[in-house]
């Protein structure tokens, strides 16, 4: 089975102290940091822009994981890669050409992926696997933090795994969404390989223990 990798959430920590927050999941093991970015129209939530991206590249070397629930993802290719994102993903029914932006995002430097929402099939990515680096499945409908990991995600990883190692396995299947001790290990199971967790671990008195447990939670059999 492929490594565990853990994207802490910054939408779920103190963005008064963010640096500190970063810090501390940098040492409980994070392996990338996940920005989440809302326009209040894909989404009814406004969130981070290219300011946040740069700020947090600043403070660490992990890579910066953006995720984009905006109409018109494109207009942020730029503009995210100068300020040191690494991984752009954003949502096939948010725009019209989706290869092309992959392939863009790919150009300036980042790792191309793209986020389905509960409701998406699979089918919407098929045609662009070649083309992609990361595939995020949203456990929970997006635009919030705090909602519950819904149930029948767990099947639509079995099935994103399966097509994804049919390609070659080299894609992350990546999952946000109500990510817990309780949900992690059957996400894991499924064959997810990337897990956001925003109040898992920012929400705790220690991020460092609570990523840790995360990771520990991983090696159980569910």
């Amino acid at each position: 089975m492929p490594a565990v990798r853990l994207a802490p959430s910054i939408l779920s920590a103190d963005l008064g102290r963010l640096a500190d927050d970063i810090t501390r999941a940098e040492a409980g093991g994070a392996d990338v940091i996940h920005v989440d970015v809302m326009d209040g129209r894909y989404v009814p939530n406004l969130t981070f822009g290219a300011g946040v991206i740069a700020a947090a590249h600043r403070v660490t070397s992990l890579p910066i994981d953006v995720h984009l629930m905006v109409v018109e993802p494109e207009r942020y290719l730029e503009p995210f890669a100068g300020a040191g994102a690494s991984i752009f993903t954003f949502h096939p029914n948010a725009t019209r050409h989706v290869q092309r932006h992959l392939v863009a995002a790919r150009e300036l430097g980042m790792r191309a992926g793209l986020a389905l929402n509960p409701a998406d099939p699979l089918t919407l990515v098929a045609e662009v696997l070649h083309d992609l680096d990361l595939l995020l499945l949203m456990t929970v409908n997006p635009g919030f933090g705090g909602q519950r990991y819904i149930p029948a995600s767990t099947d639509k990883i079995r099935r994103a795994r399966a097509l994804l190692d049919g390609h070659g396995g080299r894609i992350w299947l990546e999952v946000d969404g109500g990510i817990t001790l309780e949900t992690i290990a059957q996400a894991w199971q499924a064959g997810a390989d990337t897990f956001v967790a925003g109040s898992a671990v920012f929400g705790t008195p220690d991020p460092e223990t609570a990523l840790r447990a995360l990771r520990r939670r991983c090696a159980v059999d569910v």
